[in-house]
């Protein structure tokens, strides 16, 4: 039988492996984090490449998807698997209930009428949050299992096949869309431009379900690391406090910050007030975690471009295309002979 070597002393104090789970299992959460954010990614650019080939307007924003280099997926799932996986999940949780309360509090201060594109955005700014809330949710899950590593390749084999799937159907759209969708021969994409409309509200039932499952791990997990009830009531009195007033002052910097440099500006600030935060009620390695999390923050922002551009028009899609069926010559009606006039 094979033995792994020691692990340097140093090494057993980064946060992936503070909660006690092997640095094997911490890998496979974040490969398994990534590919999830993968397939949200992959899906939403289906979804705006849709919209765009069937509004003539948005032609550029087309072919600016289409431009993008396919090699750098891979390159940008390993870097977000790697930022996942040493991130440590107590600061992941810390992240996961400041984006589930800034996106309630977004949802409901937005208008009763159909505010689409705000929604999309929140999609896209959500991604790296996602993973952290798949990685607490597959840690606290999986905590005490007898057979954890078995469970969580199984995952990850699942997750692969997902995150297969959804990159063959972004390929597919992107080079075959507009030619079966105009000839209607692909079900694949005829289905797409029926119903492409309803894919964010898919979406946003999926991460509905994702983010209540690792808040509820999120808190369970911190909640973990305290003996007393007087050092829980310590650590979640100010955190409460200033997740409040972020979420406050987020909303109102939300509505003037647009674009790339808007956004990373606001991730700025989120990630500088959770670090000021931990310095007090924190440890060190807290406050590494965070530095680590802002480079994975900027790691999902920075393939966004285009599709933040894209948010920024009102009522995107601006139509709603509808499948015509192939018209018929109709039948021609028997022409009636024409009287003659009396003489």
């Amino acid at each position: 039988m094979f033995s792994l070597l020691p692990l340097p002393s140093w090494l057993l104090g980064l946060p992936s492996l503070e909660w006690g789970s092997s640095l094997t299992n911490s890998l496979l959460q974040g490969l398994i984090g990534a590919c999830g954010v993968s397939i949200l990614n992959d899906l939403l650019k289906v979804y705006f490449f849709v919209g765009c080939a069937n509004n003539p307007e948005h032609q550029p924003q087309k072919e600016r998807l289409r431009a993008q280099w396919a090699s750098l997926d891979s390159v940008h799932l390993a870097g977000l698997a790697l930022i996942l996986t040493v991130v440590g999940v107590r600061v992941a949780a810390l992240v996961v209930l400041e984006f589930s309360l800034r996106a309630i509090s977004m949802l409901l201060s937005l208008d009763k009428g159909p505010r689409g594109t705000e929604r999309l955005q929140l999609y896209l700014l959500g991604q790296y949050s996602l993973g952290c809330g798949l990685t607490c949710g597959l840690s606290f899950l999986q905590e005490g299992a007898p057979h954890c590593t078995l469970n969580l390749l199984l995952g990850l084999w699942l997750a692969t096949l997902l995150c297969q799937g959804a990159r063959r159907l972004r390929h597919h759209v992107y080079h075959l869309y507009e030619l079966h969708s105009s000839q209607q021969y692909c079900g694949v994409c005829l289905g797409l431009l029926a119903g492409a409309h309803g894919l964010p509200r898919m979406l946003g039932r999926a991460l509905a379900v994702a983010f209540a499952v690792g808040d509820l791990a999120a808190v369970a997990l911190i909640n973990q690391d305290f003996l007393t009830t007087s050092e829980a009531v310590r650590f979640w009195t100010p955190l409460t406090i200033c997740y409040t007033l972020l979420v406050i002052y987020m909303q109102e910097e939300q509505r003037q910050r647009s674009g790339l440099q808007g956004q990373g500006q606001t991730v700025l600030v989120r990630m500088g007030s959770l670090f000021v935060l931990l310095l007090t009620v924190g440890r060190w390695l807290d406050l590494l975690g965070v530095l680590i999390s802002l480079l994975g923050e900027l790691w999902c922002l920075v393939g966004t471009r285009t599709l933040l551009d894209l948010c920024q028009i009102q009522d995107f899609p601006s139509q709603r295309p509808s499948v015509s069926a192939p018209s018929e010559p109709l039948p021609c009606a028997p022409t009636q002979p024409q009287g003659t006039a009396p003489s």
